[in-house]
């Protein structure tokens, strides 16, 4: 088994990531005068940390109601089947549908969560019966969003 590598982080790492939660089209040269360093050490740093997976991606956050994606459901979904088999297909399965935008296996009464977004009720139905002809489950419940209160992507550092 592979040793995962501890890496560490310091304030200025801190700061660069802080910089790049809050706008990841900005210059090396503008996060470099946040953080105060040049530019080539502030480069190397965002290297080090995209290498060592500290920055998983650098990408766009669209406004759902711009692109017809406004309607938030969570759907909470009991099995009876815990075996890795299923689990494997269960993981596939929704991974493969572009309208859920997370999947969370819980502790407690659900087994799974699963966080999606659709254009509207009748959007979300053909989602319902596509999920429920991929993969057996015992139960499923679904909640829509009424108000989105906070939303962030930034992780507290």
């Amino acid at each position: 088994m592979k040793k995962k590598e501890n890496i560490s982080i310091d304030n200025v790492d801190r700061k660069i990531l802080q910089c790049l939660q809050q706008d990841a089209s900005l210059t090396i040269k503008e996060i470099a005068e946040k953080v105060h360093l040049s530019p080539t050490p502030c480069w190397k740093r965002i290297q080090r940390m995209e290498k060592n997976g500290i920055i998983r991606a650098r990408v766009a956050l669209l406004d759902p109601e711009k692109v017809d994606a406004n309607v938030t459901v969570f759907i909470a979904i009991k099995t009876d089947q815990h075996n890795t088999a299923w689990s494997e297909k269960f993981a596939f399965e929704m991974s493969s549908i572009p309208e859920i935008m997370e999947v969370y296996r819980m502790s407690g009464e659900v087994d799974y969560l699963l966080r999606v977004a659709v254009s509207d009720i009748a959007a979300f139905d053909a989602l319902y019966k596509t999920i429920i002809d991929r993969i057996d489950l015992s139960n499923v419940t679904s909640s829509f969003a009424i108000e989105q209160m906070k939303y962030t992507t930034a992780l507290p550092i």
